[in-house]
């Protein structure tokens, strides 16, 4: 079973039950038969999103734990500056934030599939597979 490189908004939607993707973001998250990844930035996506916007500071650190639980040591991609010249190249070919570019260089960089829930800007480029694709391959 390949590694899955989960963004922050698969994170994000296994916490929150409005979320389109949430039964499919819970199915990835919660199997711990399945491996994962993610990125050190997440940490911090996640925590502005549940923990800032949404005023769940509580949800924002289990979902932090989580992912460090999931997803520690070699897993847990902490960005480098091989990592940041491959994401700008990535970005400026795609027309993408740096942020999204680092999920795009990290998944290829060790040949994990790159789930997201950004359609818009990662699944319709075909630079991710969205979580029901992922649950239901």
């Amino acid at each position: 079973m390949s590694t899955l490189l989960l963004d922050a908004g698969v994170w994000i939607g296994a916490a929150d039950d409005g979320d389109p993707f949430h039964e499919e973001a819970k199915a990835l998250v919660f199997d711990v038969d399945r491996p994962l990844a993610a990125m050190d930035l997440t940490l911090y996506e996640v925590a502005n999103a549940l923990g800032v916007r949404k005023g769940q500071p509580r949800e924002a650190r289990y979902m932090a734990e989580l992912i460090v639980k999931r997803c520690g040591g070699e897993s847990l991609v902490v960005a480098d500056p091989d990592l940041i010249d491959i994401a700008t190249s990535v970005a400026e070919e795609h027309g993408l934030t740096a942020y999204d570019a680092a999920y795009v260089a990290a998944a290829n960089r060790n040949g994990w599939t790159l789930v997201s829930a950004d359609i818009a800007d990662l699944v319709s480029k075909e630079l991710a597979v969205a979580p029901d694709a992922a649950v239901y391959p």
